[in-house]
């Protein structure tokens, strides 16, 4: 589950690199950023049989997003998240969440995402690939990211991506709750 969240951080940098909603041109936005915490959340939905499901977010996570303004393809996404911070509102719930039958996040304190490649989709959006590392097993994935605009030195963005669970270690409770985590992360970087 919090695997599914880095790699969506990175992709809404990404996607800040190739245009924006706001016509900021990519020389404008060229950079390196710093991923705040204030104006950012990574948040997740699994699916349950007959409805319902489990709904959660990450509180602590960082990053860093470095747009090339001569080549999109050459930006990079770095983002950490830390498991133990996983929180639905339900103390049983995170606390499973946490246990070694998910996250481990007593011995696997971190999932990272890395970008290896960023393509542009639209004036103003893009599609971020990378290496999404979770519980010591690392997979390839995508996400979708959208440049909201860039104000005073701050870009803001919306990532959005699905991860199997499974590629992870974490699929107990499969088929019951989908193998499918949904993320919806929006995220604020300050020009580093």
């Amino acid at each position: 589950m919090s695997l599914r969240v880095l790699g969506v951080t990175s992709f809404l940098a990404l996607g800040l690199i190739g245009g924006t909603a706001s016509a900021v041109a990519l020389s404008e936005a060229a950079g390196r950023y710093a991923i705040s915490a204030n104006g950012s959340s990574i948040r997740f939905v699994i699916g349950k049989a007959g409805g319902g499901g489990l709904n959660g977010a990450f509180g602590r996570f960082s990053g860093s997003i470095s747009i090339d303004g001569g080549d999109i393809g050459r930006s990079k996404v770095d983002i950490t998240i830390y498991p133990d911070s996983v929180g639905t509102g339900q103390g049983r719930v995170d606390a499973f969440l946490k246990s070694d039958a998910v996250f481990d996040a007593a011995n696997s304190r971190q999932i990272t995402f890395r970008s290896t490649s960023v393509q542009r989709t639209g004036d103003n959006s893009a599609v971020v690939t990378g290496q999404l590392t979770a519980r010591g097993r690392t997979s390839t994935e995508k996400f979708q990211a959208e440049l909201h605009g860039l104000k005073n030195g701050q870009l803001r963005f919306h990532v959005s991506g699905k991860v199997l669970r499974s590629r992870y270690g974490m699929d107990v409770g499969t088929p019951i709750y989908s193998n499918i985590v949904d993320f919806e992360m929006n995220f604020a970087a300050r020009r580093a």
